[in-house]
């Protein structure tokens, strides 16, 4: 039976987190691009919170896109839409998912209980619906007139590939591929497993991305960590913070790169071929630490979690300390700001990629990265809960991010919506995937009678 007593205490200890904290003292920017400013870090005995409570979209309100730009609902009332993916046909599909049930071996902590309800408070808190939706805009207006279940009976979905016709959808604990035909919009046959990722009773970071190689005999998954930095023993972090690399033919799998606290969204650079990641960093170090990044990922290399960040910058809360990995750990290529929470990323048609579709949007956002940022709890004030462009030059990132769409924080600092996955669609229009507003976003250039 619940102790009444040990759950008020608990729920106020929640109330005064939900309150408390340091504010940043950076510029703005300061913390983003090639050479971000790193602060020492903070002693925190309470870590900064600042949540932005969910709230949904009143009627007539749009995110605002940058200017040239206009933004239409590509479907409405999604249940907890998180990763989008467009089929070659120009169907969208959506994986409407969240974390997975807590598992009863799932050991206590007090910080746990408490982010869970921060994270309920947030938007997060919902049941998975662990099914893909399909999306059909067939006339181009923008919206979509048919949807229809397309997979269901997930286990919290979230990274989706198409090779040939084999479809592969990233479950919380692994790979399953299923029997594709151009233009179904349902699968009813039951799944093959492919291979395991880390899941099990923690699970913290539960979202598993995923991208086939240009050759398609390849996938590549990510897995985040279970903790912030290491606190529930490395034992339960094997395998994790990590990408792996799934050979097809063989249906075997190795540690493509490691030391990544939390990636999520990859995409291959056009010209270049290289993969890059954008990754979630460690908490609890103030509200100016640590800049997540988007980075390239170098097969066998290390970026440093839990021991390190943004290459030797040695994280004292983390014991044994290693010094000989940190010695190793690689550099991330480009800060996008503390806790902006990167989760989606998508390359736009930059030099050497297919020019099949139209260029649906400016040409000043013709060659880098969109990034999905989802927003971040541990930050005064709110940072991220927008989309940004990185531009790219000769394969790298240069100059800063850009806000590409944003206002999905109302004046009061609630939450009408949080970004997440993004992808570029058959015409080339910019696709967001808006998990507390349960909408997903088209965003494309202004027609020509607007301007």
């Amino acid at each position: 039976m619940t102790n009444p007593y040990l759950f008020g205490v608990l729920a106020g200890i929640a109330a005064l987190l939900a309150g408390c904290g340091d504010m940043a003292k950076l510029p703005p920017q300061a913390d983003m691009g090639a050479q971000p400013v790193l602060l020492a870090p903070l002693k925190q005995l309470l870590p900064t919170v600042n949540i932005a409570p969910a709230k949904g979209w009143p009627d007539g309100v749009l995110p605002q896109p940058m200017a040239g730009l206009q933004v239409t609902a590509l479907a409405r009332g999604l249940d907890h839409p998180r990763w989008v993916y467009v089929l070659p046909n120009g169907d969208v599909l959506v994986a409407e998912s969240n974390k997975p049930a807590k598992s009863a071996n799932a050991p206590f902590s007090l910080m746990g209980w408490i982010a869970d309800r921060v994270m309920t408070r947030a938007g997060a808190g919902v049941v998975s619906a662990d099914r893909i939706t399909l999306l059909r805009d067939v006339d181009g207006d923008g919206v979509a007139e048919t949807r229809s279940i397309f997979l269901q009976g997930l286990r919290s979905p979230f990274g989706m590939a198409l090779v040939g016709n084999d479809f592969y959808v990233a479950n919380t604990d692994g790979i399953v591929r299923f029997d594709y035909l151009p233009g179904q919009t349902r699968i009813s046959t039951a799944g093959t497993p492919v291979v395991d990722l880390p899941g099990g009773p923690i699970n913290h970071h539960w979202t598993k991305s995923l991208i086939a190689s240009p050759d398609g005999r390849k996938l590549y998954a990510t897995v985040g960590s279970n903790s912030n930095v290491g606190e529930n023993g490395m034992a339960v972090e094997e395998g994790r913070a990590a990408i792996w690399e799934v050979d097809l033919s063989t249906r075997s799998k190795r540690l493509f790169a490691s030391g990544l606290r939390n990636p999520n969204g990859m995409g291959w650079a056009p010209g270049t071929g290289t993969l890059w990641t954008v990754v979630n960093e460690r908490d609890e170090l103030g509200s100016d630490l640590v800049p997540d990044y988007l980075t390239s990922v170098r097969d066998g290399a290390f970026y440093g979690w839990p021991y390190s960040y943004f290459g030797a910058n040695v994280d004292t809360r983390v014991k044994p300390a290693q010094p000989d990995l940190v010695a190793s750990a690689v550099s991330p290529d480009y800060a996008l700001g503390a806790h902006v929470a990167p989760l989606g990323m998508a390359f736009a048609r930059g030099p050497g990629a297919s020019a099949s579709a139209p260029a649906s949007l400016p040409a000043q956002l013709a060659d880098g990265v969109f990034v999905g940022e989802h927003g971040s709890w541990n930050r005064q004030p709110h940072s991220g809960y927008k989309v940004v462009f990185v531009p790219f030059e000769a394969g790298q990132p240069k100059g800063l991010p850009v806000d590409v769409l944003t206002g999905f924080l109302s004046p009061e600092g609630k939450a009408y919506g949080r970004p997440v996955g993004v992808a570029i669609d058959a015409r080339g229009a910019l696709l967001v995937a808006d998990d507390v507003g349960k909408v997903v976003w088209r965003v494309s250039a202004k027609q020509a009678a607007e301007r």
